[in-house]
């Protein structure tokens, strides 16, 4: 899903251009290489494990943007699903989703039985998007959080970056799109890769279309599945058939990795691309479960996120003709993954040891499972929301990235090799000391970008002492009304015109002469000043 309106070309425009036939998909025949593990190609088919076509039929879920809402999966699943594509962030533009969150994510999808495809989302519209990180920097990023998806190629696919290309510069795709690729294959990535589009992910230039024969060519390992969103460039049936056609006559992979019944840059046919990807055997995932914002929320399949109240939207991908319910087949790997549906027993209660202005050490007594204990997710709690702190493979860890003198209340899951989750464990409860390590400061603020109603901001926070600064908490005041949407880089409070920042765990260390820098988006009013001063652990900053 874009995350504004993109410039799109006129009917005519797409019309000609139909019917000009810019250069047609050539057939390619996959070469010969050993199989992959999970899932794979084959003919132009998403193969699982066991040979038998998987068709994926789901929703997206905007995880990163709703990390407590991660309930959401066994919503969907109820639903009939079999695949969520889960949204998470890079920490270029959003709040980086973590190795242990994606660990968590995808314990969550096998534990309700469903095929994940992670994706990106911060490449959306890059080189119209300011901001926007390019498919290279999404590449470094699956590396990154890899530990969380080896071994889970039966049950993850990698979606590399989200609508990677706006409508400048799109051409670039062909050689960006295989250049990550092989930056996962060698860093030891087996998974079948999924790839955007581009133009905001409609192709109405056909980059994809026309190139996706070399870029197939190039993944050495014969294992990458194409991608379209279907939004107002795909308001005719004639559209959505003739692209479509053409994968499948190629032999070559295509989902529906977006769609749905309105938007803003014109009226998708949804009945259309229900009905062919079913007559085709596609896959489709339809955008989204619930929280969309900008004008658009009339994509939100349930109100609020509560599966008890679908939209109408909700009711026609889930419940009408050719809809997820009547059309999604269970993944045959949770049928034959050796039958192990029992849970790990509860871990015990964890008990807190060292406790300091930004970290605590926690302690818990280990699970049981009959094929063993794989892992701890630990969250933090409050009232009925959870949000993932860490995960471990052994019975202890040190939680780092919080505010001083704050309370927190942390619990642990455990889970085993077929991905089940226990019980959640008892709670403890800390508050962490007062301060910090002390802070020599100095902060540069400054606004990226603006547009009506809204901002980007930059804020670079600067060790200006002669100690590494371990811990901080970023204060300051707003002059007008700004409020602040999304924050990456730390953990944002506001209270009126009061903010708050606690550092995440990979900005918590700044050493002398270092920096870290956070990056935000918010809503505005008439005028946009610049805070006059701003408090690093209570101590005043300089500028710059």
């Amino acid at each position: 899903m874009r995350s504004r309106t993109p410039a799109v070309p006129t009917p005519a425009t797409v019309a000609a251009a139909l019917l000009g036939l810019l250069l047609p998909l050539i057939a390619f025949v996959t070469p010969a290489h050993a199989a992959p593990p999970g899932f794979r190609i084959a003919d132009g088919r998403l193969l699982e494990s066991n040979g038998n076509d998987f068709v994926m039929r789901g929703v997206n879920h905007a995880h990163t943007w709703f990390p407590d809402r991660i309930s959401s999966l066994s919503h969907i699943k109820a639903k009939g699903a079999n695949t969520v594509r889960v949204v998470l962030s890079s920490g270029d533009r959003w709040t980086r989703n973590d190795t242990a969150d994606v660990a968590n994510v995808v314990a969550q999808c096998k534990q309700n039985r469903l095929i994940c495809v992670l994706e990106v989302h911060d490449t959306t519209g890059y080189g119209e998007q300011s901001g926007a990180a390019t498919l290279s920097r999404a590449a470094d990023y699956w590396i990154s959080v890899r530990s969380a998806l080896a071994g889970e190629e039966d049950y993850v696919i990698v979606n590399i970056g989200n609508e990677p290309y706006g409508n400048t510069n799109y051409t670039a795709w062909t050689a960006d799109t295989k250049a990550a690729i092989q930056k996962l294959r060698d860093a030891g990535f087996q998974h079948t890769i999924m790839v955007d589009a581009p133009n905001w992910g409609q192709d109405w230039a056909f980059t994809m279309r026309d190139n996706a024969a070399s870029v197939f060519a190039a993944d050495p390992d014969a294992n990458t599945v194409f991608s379209i969103h279907m939004y107002g460039v795909f308001d005719t049936a004639a559209e959505i058939s003739d692209y479509l056609n053409r994968f499948v006559t190629a032999k070559l992979p295509i989902v529906v990795g977006e769609f749905g019944h309105n938007h803003s840059d014109g009226n998708p046919d949804e009945d259309t691309i229900l009905a062919v990807t079913r007559q085709l055997g596609l896959g489709y995932l339809g955008w989204s479960w619930s929280g969309n914002g900008g004008g658009v929320e009339y994509l939100d399949m349930v109100t609020n996120f509560d599966p008890n109240q679908l939209t109408s939207w909700g009711q026609r991908i889930f419940n009408g003709a050719n809809g997820i319910a009547a059309t999604s087949e269970e993944a045959a790997v949770y049928s034959s993954s050796g039958g192990d549906t029992t849970a790990p027993t509860a871990p015990g209660t964890p008990t807190a040891a060292t406790v300091t202005s930004s970290s605590v050490t926690l302690n818990w007594a280990a699970s049981s499972d009959a094929n063993g204990v794989t892992g701890y997710d630990v969250v933090r709690v409050s009232g009925t929301t959870e949000t993932a702190a860490t995960t471990t493979t052994g019975t202890s860890v040190t939680v780092t990235g919080l505010a001083p003198e704050t309370s927190y209340t942390f619990a642990v899951y455990a889970r085993d090799a077929a991905g089940n989750r226990s019980q959640r464990s008892g709670t403890v409860t800390v508050t962490t000391s007062s301060g910090g390590s002390s802070a020599a400061c100095a902060v540069a603020y400054r606004v990226s970008n603006e547009w009506p109603g809204g901002f980007q901001g930059e804020i670079v926070i600067r060790n200006t002492g002669g100690s590494a600064i371990n811990g901080w908490t970023l204060r300051w005041t707003f002059a007008d009304s700004q409020r602040i949407s999304n924050l990456w880089g730390g953990t944002v409070t506001q209270s009126g015109a009061e903010v708050s920042v606690a550092s995440a765990s990979y900005t918590a260390t700044i050493a002398p002469a270092g920096s870290v820098t956070l990056g935000f988006t918010a809503t505005k009013g008439g005028t946009n000043p610049s805070p006059a001063a701003f408090t690093l652990n209570a101590s005043a900053c300089s500028s710059g």
